[in-house]
C-alpha cells in the first residue's frame, strides 16, 4: 500500500475508532510500530486533532472535533458548495459562524487557481439575497445543540410587559426575513411556543432538574401540529392582489396555503393560533391595497383601532 494511500485510510480509521494504541493499527495496516508512529506525526500536522495518554491503558485519541477525511469534489460541486456557504455572509450571527467562514476560506484557498479566477468572476454576478438585520442573535448554538441532544434551556426573554424568564426545549431555529426564531416547548405554557432569538438576553442549559420530554419525532417541518389546540385557532380569510401573493409567500413562514387565480391574485383560507393574530393584523397592514381581511372580525376591528392610533399620530 502507497503511503499516501495508507495516511488517507488512516485518517478514515482513527476518525472511526476515536481510541487505539499504536500497535493496534501496526497490527491493522501490517507496518512497524515506528512507521505508524511517523504516520500519526503527519496526520497531527495536517490538523487531525490526536492526543496521546500514557500508562497501562493509555494510547491515542482523538478530540471531539474531529476532521473529516478527503473528499474529491468535481469542480461544479465544489463551486456550488462554495457559494451556499457564502451566501450565508448576510446573516450576522450564524449557529455555526466561526465553522462557516473557516469553510468558506478552506474552499477557496485549496481550489486551483482558474476555479479562483471563476469564482471571482461570479461573486458579483449571483447572490442569495435577505434582510441584514441589527439584532443580536447570540444563543444560536445552544438552542440548536439542545434541540438535537432533547435538552432543557433556560432563556430571559423580552417580552412588552418587560424580561421573564421561561424554560424551554427547543425544537429547532430558523431563519425568516433576517430574523432568527427558536420553535420549543414551553414549560410555563405546556405548549409549543415560536420565540424571536433576538428577544432572548440569555440562555442557559437549565439547572433546575425539570426533566426534558421526548420529542424526537418533532420537528421545524411538523411543531405546529403539536402547537395550539384547535379551540385556540382562528379562521383567517384574506383577499390578495398579486403583489400581495407574492409578498406573503415570500415573507411569511411557513408558507401559506393561498388559492392563487389565473391573474395571480388569491385568497387565503386557513386556521392559525389566536395567540398570533396581532402579528398577522401588523403584517396586513403593512400589505396596504394589496391584501383586504375579510375574517376574523376580530382581526379587522384590531386592524381598524391600530390605524386609528396612527392617524391620530399625525393629526
Amino acid at each position: 500500500m502507497s503511503k499516501s494511500k495508507r495516511l488517507i485510510e488512516l485518517m478514515m480509521t482513527v476518525n472511526r475508532m476515536r481510541k487505539f494504541t499504536v500497535r493496534e493499527l501496526a497490527d491493522q495496516f501490517g507496518v512497524s510500530p515506528r512507521t505508524i508512529l511517523r504516520d500519526l506525526q503527519e496526520l497531527s500536522e495536517l490538523g487531525v486533532p490526536l492526543y496521546s495518554e500514557v500508562g497501562p491503558h493509555g494510547g491515542y485519541q482523538v478530540l471531539k472535533e474531529r476532521i473529516l477525511p478527503p473528499i474529491a469534489f468535481s469542480e461544479e460541486e465544489a463551486v456550488a458548495m462554495f457559494f451556499a456557504s457564502h451566501a450565508l455572509r448576510h446573516y450576522l450571527f450564524l449557529p455555526f459562524e466561526a465553522e462557516s467562514s473557516t469553510a468558506l476560506q478552506k474552499f477557496y484557498y485549496y481550489m486551483p487557481g482558474d476555479v479562483r479566477d471563476r469564482i471571482d468572476q461570479m461573486k458579483n454576478r449571483v447572490d442569495f439575497h435577505t434582510h441584514t438585520r441589527q439584532q443580536k442573535a447570540e444563543y444560536l448554538e445552544i438552542l440548536l445543540d439542545a434541540a438535537v441532544e432533547q435538552r432543557v434551556v433556560t432563556i430571559e426573554y423580552e417580552t412588552i410587559d418587560g424580561c421573564a424568564e421561561r424554560r424551554i426545549q427547543p425544537v429547532g431555529v430558523y431563519a425568516s426575513n433576517g430574523f432568527w426564531y427558536c420553535a420549543a416547548y414551553c414549560f410555563l405554557r405546556d405548549g409549543f411556543r415560536l420565540f424571536r432569538c433576538d428577544r432572548m438576553q440569555s440562555a442557559a442549559y437549565d439547572t433546575t432538574g425539570i426533566k426534558p420530554r421526548d420529542h424526537r419525532h418533532i420537528h421545524l417541518g411538523n411543531w405546529r401540529e403539536y402547537g395550539e389546540e384547535l379551540s385556540a385557532s382562528i379562521r383567517m380569510v384574506v383577499d390578495l392582489s398579486r403583489e400581495g401573493v407574492q409578498r406573503c409567500e415570500s415573507e411569511l413562514w411557513p408558507v401559506p396555503h393561498i388559492d392563487i387565480q389565473p391573474d395571480g391574485s388569491g385568497r387565503l383560507d386557513q386556521s392559525v393560533p389566536a395567540g398570533e393574530m396581532m402579528y398577522f393584523a401588523k403584517f396586513f397592514i403593512g400589505l396596504g391595497n394589496e391584501a383586504t381581511v375579510r375574517e376574523p372580525r376580530e382581526m379587522v376591528d384590531r386592524m381598524k383601532e391600530i390605524l386609528t392610533e396612527m392617524l391620530a399620530k399625525y393629526d
